[in-house]
């Protein structure tokens, strides 16, 4: 049962008989329902000032009138106290709380649920308060009362109940803007309530934020010129700061506050419908919504990964959600996963936990079962830093923290296995509707998606009959076989001899994610051989040069383009696109289209299948030396472009290797340090570009172990300067057990860089020394355009920090008419912000140099002029301008996870 007053008067959506003062009776009692409400309050709000003669008899006569008009079960009880309505089952005594209390009144429910979601708002949960605010305001159906507006009480009452729905909507218009939701359903709602209260500054600040989120900037803009006029006519009062930052906010495009700085990464968009998993799907939703760490936990290849993004899908609501993948990172990289998922710069913990801190974020963490520990300790932190935040992780093991929520997963159901094999392979073979022998296929693969995607995709080539008698032979050899490892004595394939020519010899070590599956009893190895079984069943299926080139493209990781395959794994372009091609149609490789078709196809590998691959690469075979040395080749070819026109697509390409350089690096550690000096040397200005020596220290630090490990000198190999960016990369600590070798290292590279004669050959040498250790007046310089725009921008801002403002200008005027001819932007921009600091009216130089760092993305600089804007506008009085400055510099910090600004 439930009684409605937003709106017409009904009880359980039918009308209430008895006339106007009867439903006059019923709507004053519900609105104290649960409680008795005294007589005289019931006579002054039926009669007002004019009661009638014999009032108490005339007001019994109504609640007589009311007790019939009500359903059966309900009821007007009479006490000392007063009225007061009674349900089923509620008696005199219980005050009718049972039947008739704050929930089965929508204005009642409605005030609980709005106080609900400002309380939430506050706590700064802004999904949760979106979520109460939506279902209070969802309840009211029209006009309050409006049944009974003549009755004497209904002014007050509905005055009330209309400021109340006015503040839950602007308090739901800024939860849903802070959520990160679809502004565009919010712009009718903020619209309307605008032309009826035109002069409320908080709604119509609202109302433009909409606008813009929702594209309309130049409806926005209007919408402020309306209010301005407005305030200024009838109350000679100037708009209010927040209706001013809105305006900013227009003017400069602000539809996202992301500033410039990466923004966090996407959920991966699926390609292919989701089949099955009903009860787990049902179970998901149930824990993201109570649980604030959920862990899907089963073997590779039960689709852990996809349930986990379909569940997101269906329940995250407006939460934003963000996605980190750990499946291609070593154990000392998965704060830098993270680092990147989120845009930050700097992944130490407490810089994660700032950019966090009040953001209601859905974090997908994908593949930890190989850094569980490093994992566990970096959720740990974030979500006892981020009371907003949310994980959902996917491993084959569990993180072991105190309040994780476990989803186990394992086989599909035999009629979703079956679900799944038939799309999919009507997929790979039109018109294919299902066979007899398809269950047999999905019992003898155990119901792992992953197994059976690859064996629906080899119909294209092969028969179901076919198909389950092949995948029979290989199952049964199993048990007679190691993971990864054949018997001298068992046949192979149909014809029982072993193809010439496959590379069958597994390497010494096996991949620890075939192994991590056969600890204790998290997992079962059953899962484990069933897994490798079926990655070994499809690979048994390519012949010798399709196996050749898969095992070779293990080196990559993240992806390569076609090129790259054909020259890391000795194979010619036009064979390496036909082999891939066939990969690819086979489901052991992924096109990715990029840049809209516009960029060369990339190609990926599964990482299970990307494991196994791996362990069939021969010892000796050259493909890893290769592919160190073609990242080496890349990234020594885009150092000269980092300094010119074509930085950004530089930076763009390095971006989509980046994987592929970092495994390169570790490569290089592991086995030839001295190319991971040199490795280090040409990525060093792509890492400060990008700001992302915080995250590579760690691997410099090894690097420079490795070099000492080797008794590698530096200057035989003629790698002295190489040497000194490795130190600096490292960012060696000054204090604690490390010190005194960091001491060493430090004055050897200050040894091997002043006493060098030959010009440096890596431009930002000088410039990153300067900045670390301090000005060398002995270095060799590069005598190259960008190195003297470089010297002359540090001349002058050595000058103006000297108080030589005249030297200052001339240096910096020098440097900024270099790096514009070289067409670079970091340059250009930190040679403006020298020249506005000698400027009298500094506020388009420093808007050229933002707009330059905001296309780099270099957070540190673009907060750093956000404040010296700032002070500039406050300066001349101009405090909307240096109030949005701030709130921007600050959500800019936040997001890349710096220090709050001063």
């Amino acid at each position: 049962m439930m009684f409605r007053l937003l709106g017409p008067l009904t009880v359980s959506g039918s009308p209430v008989s008895g006339g106007p003062r009867v439903r006059a009776l019923l709507a004053l009692l519900l609105l104290d329902a649960g409680r008795a409400v005294p007589a005289v309050r019931l006579v002054d709000g039926l009669y007002g000032d004019t009661p009638p003669a014999g009032a108490a008899g005339a007001l019994q006569s109504q609640v007589s009138r009311l007790r019939r008009a009500l359903p059966d079960g309900y009821g007007v009880d009479h006490s000392p106290a007063g009225y007061r309505l009674t349900g089923p089952d509620t008696g005199t005594s219980t005050g009718g709380e049972a039947g008739i209390g704050p929930d089965t009144v929508d204005v009642l429910r409605f005030e609980r649920l709005a106080g609900d979601g400002a309380r939430a708002a506050a706590a700064g949960d802004p999904v949760r308060a979106e979520e109460l605010l939506r279902e209070a305001l969802g309840l009211w159906r029209g006009p309050a009362l409006a049944d009974v507006r003549d009755a004497p009480y209904a002014p007050a009452q509905t005055a009330r109940l209309d400021g109340l729905r006015l503040d839950a909507l602007e308090e739901w218009a800024a939860a849903l803007l802070a959520s990160g939701g679809d502004p565009a359903p919010l712009v009718r709602e903020v619209e309307a309530a605008a032309a009826a209260h035109p002069l409320r500054e908080r709604l119509r600040a609202l109302q433009i934020r909409a606008l813009a989120g929702a594209g309309r900037q130049a409806r926005a803009l209007a919408a402020y010129e309306e209010v301005r006029g407005a305030l200024a006519d009838e109350l000679g009062a100037d708009p209010s700061p927040e209706l001013a930052a809105a305006h900013l906010a227009v003017l400069r495009g602000e539809r996202d506050a992301g500033g410039g700085v990466p923004a966090a990464r996407p959920l991966p968009a699926p390609l292919t419908e989701f089949v099955g998993r009903a009860p787990e799907r049902e179970r998901l939703r149930a824990l993201l919504a109570s649980a604030r760490l959920v862990t899907l936990v089963g073997p590779g290849g039960a689709g852990k990964t996809r349930l986990a993004l379909e569940g997101v899908r269906e329940g995250r609501a407006r939460r934003e959600a963000v996605f980190v993948d750990l499946g291609a990172v070593g154990a000392d990289e998965a704060a830098g996963a993270f680092a990147r998922a989120l845009g930050v710069r700097d992944a130490a913990p407490d810089a994660l936990v700032r950019a966090l801190a009040d953001r209601p974020v859905l974090l997908v963490v994908d593949n930890c079962e190989h850094v569980v520990a490093e994992a566990a300790v970096l959720v740990r932190a974030l979500l006892t830093g981020c009371p907003a935040l949310r994980v959902l992780a996917t491993s084959r093991e569990a993180l072991g923290l105190t309040g994780e929520s476990l989803l186990p997963l394992g086989a599909l159901a035999p009629e979703a296995a079956a679900e799944l094999f038939v799309r999919r392979g009507a997929a790979a073979r039109p018109g294919f509707a299902g066979h007899a022998r398809v269950p047999e296929v999905c019992a003898a693969l155990d119901g792992l998606p992953l197994a059976l995607e690859l064996a629906a995709a080899r119909l294209r080539t092969l028969g179901v009959d076919e198909l389950a008698d092949r995948l029979g032979e290989r199952l049964g050899q199993r048990s007679d076989e190691r993971l990864g490892e054949r018997s001298d004595e068992q046949p192979s394939g149909r014809s029982g001899k072993r193809p010439s020519g496959r590379l069958d010899a597994p390497r010494d070590r096996p991949d620890d994610r075939f192994r991590l599956l056969s600890r204790g009893d998290r997992t079962a190895p059953a899962r484990h051989r069933t897994l490798a079984a079926v990655v070994e069943w499809s690979w048994g299926l390519l012949d010798a040069a399709e196996q050749r080139l898969a095992a070779r493209f293990s080196v990559f990781r993240g992806g390569a383009t076609a090129g790259a395959v054909a020259r890391v794994c000795g194979a010619d372009r036009a064979d390496a696109e036909d082999l891939l091609a066939s990969l690819a149609e086979k489901s052991l490789v992924e096109a990715v289209v990029v840049d809209g078709g516009a960029g060369p196809v990339r190609y990926r590998m599964l990482e299970t299948v990307r494991a196994y691959a791996a362990g069939r690469l021969p010892a000796g075979d050259p493909a890893p030396a290769a592919h160190t040395a073609h990242c080496l080749a890349l990234a020594r070819t885009a150092d000269p472009a980092l300094r010119g026109p074509d930085q950004l697509d530089r930076l763009a390409r390095l971006d989509a290797e980046e994987p592929n350089l970092r495994a390169a690096l570790r490569r290089a550690i592991a086995h030839a340090p001295d190319d991971g000096l040199r490795l280090v040397a040409a990525l060093t200005p792509y890492w400060w570009l990008r700001g992302l020596r915080g995250q590579v220290a760690g691997l410099a630090r090894d690097l420079l172990d490795a070099a000492d490990r080797a008794g590698l000198d530096p200057v035989a190999a003629g790698l002295g300067e190489e040497y000194v960016l490795a130190v600096l990369a490292a960012n060696a600590p000054v204090t604690g057990p490390d010190a005194g070798a960091c001491a060493e290292r430090l004055a050897r590279a200050r040894t091997l860089l002043t006493t060098r004669a030959e010009p440096l050959r890596q431009p930002f040498t000088a410039f990153l020394w300067a900045t670390a250790v301090g000005p060398e007046v002995r270095l060799p310089v590069p005598d190259d355009p960008w190195s003297r725009a470089l010297g002359q921008a540090g001349q002058g801002h050595l000058a103006l920090e000297q108080g030589d403002r005249e030297a200052a200008r001339a240096a910096l005027t020098t440097a900024l008419a270099g790096f514009r001819a070289l067409g670079e932007r970091w340059g250009t921009a930190t040679a403006l912000e020298g020249l506005a600091a000698l400027s009298p009216d500094p506020l388009p130089l420093l808007g050229e140099a933002l707009a330059l760092f905001e296309s780099l993305g270099v957070a540190e600089d673009i907060v750093d002029l956000l404040v010296r804007r700032a002070a500039v506008h406050e300066a001349a009085g101009e405090v909307g301008e240096a109030a949005a400055d701030r709130a921007r510099a600050a959500r800019v910090a936040r997001r890349s996870g710096l220090p709050a600004p001063v």
